[in-house]
């Protein structure tokens, strides 16, 4: 995990990991360049699984996952971000599944978007097999990065672009999934927040989707699909920026997601109960 002025958040993330059901891991927590408390809230878990490395300058995510895998001890790696929260089953029933594939590169699983408060907004769409992941390359995978786990030899075999800062994970899957398996668990074991939607993101996130797009097809000769799916991405920018310009920012969230099983709601429920125990703050480790 990468993170950068997280302190709001962090606590959060970090005890998710502290309370996996599976208890032999490490975490590598890169601090970024943050100027808040972020480190500290980190470093007071105390728990000689975390390793926090602070960095006093900031750059680009890609960068600093390649920074992380390079220190990783691990068979497997997974992935979250900084304001990310991990279901306490996530590691063992993805270490689960990995372990009885071996074929299996890298595993994603279901995930929940959720608001600063807490509340549930839709269920992220997830392919589950590898023809579905990678059924439109040049439009994008419907994989999503914080969820990823996967051996630790395909993330050193696979980097990421480092000069990338936005969609580092879709161009990375770009890169690789001709030569790499993939596939998802039909359980949500991911908490993604997201307050609301944002142009300044969304919009630099397809245009660099957009360069990988057509330098993969330079690469590869397929010229054709990959202008189809450049001009896909355009439709869906210029989509996006109308819907944004016409302040349906919540309604264009929901319409992305599907619904939120009741199961899953009560596992929320319940995990943002163990999560603030009675007399800590988010921000304690207790």
């Amino acid at each position: 995990m990468s993170m950068r002025n997280g302190a709001s958040t962090v606590g959060e993330a970090v005890r998710s990991v502290v309370m996996q059901s599976l208890r032999d891991w490490e975490f590598i927590v890169i601090d970024n360049g943050s100027s808040d408390d972020s480190g500290a809230i980190v470093a007071g878990f105390d728990d000689q699984r975390i390793q926090l490395v602070r960095e006093a300058r900031t750059l680009f995510l890609a960068a600093r996952l390649n920074q992380a895998v390079g220190l990783a001890r691990g068979e497997f790696i997974a992935r979250m971000d900084a304001d990310d929260i991990c279901f306490p089953e996530r590691l063992a029933q993805q270490v689960t599944r990995l372990r009885e594939d071996p074929q299996l590169d890298l595993l994603g699983c279901g995930a929940v978007v959720f608001r600063n408060g807490g509340e549930l907004v839709g269920e992220m769409p997830v392919g589950l097999h590898h023809q579905e992941i990678a059924a439109r390359p040049f439009v994008g995978f419907p994989f999503p990065h914080p969820t990823w786990c996967g051996r630790a030899s395909w993330f050193r075999n696979n980097p990421y672009n480092a000069e990338l800062g936005y969609a580092e994970d879709q161009d990375l899957l770009l890169r690789s999934f001709r030569h790499s398996r993939l596939g998802a668990l039909d359980n949500v074991l991911l908490g993604y927040r997201q307050e609301r939607l944002a142009l300044k993101k969304l919009l630099p996130g397809r245009t660099t989707f957009m360069g990988s797009v057509w330098r993969n097809a330079i690469a590869t000769g397929e010229a054709l699909p990959a202008l189809a799916g450049i001009a896909t991405n355009c439709a869906k920018g210029a989509a996006d920026v109308a819907t944004l310009a016409l302040g349906l920012n919540r309604q264009m969230q929901r319409r992305r997601l599907k619904p939120v099983s009741p199961a899953t709601g009560e596992a929320w429920r319940q995990l943002q109960e163990s999560l603030t125990p009675h007399g800590h703050s988010n921000e304690s480790v207790g």
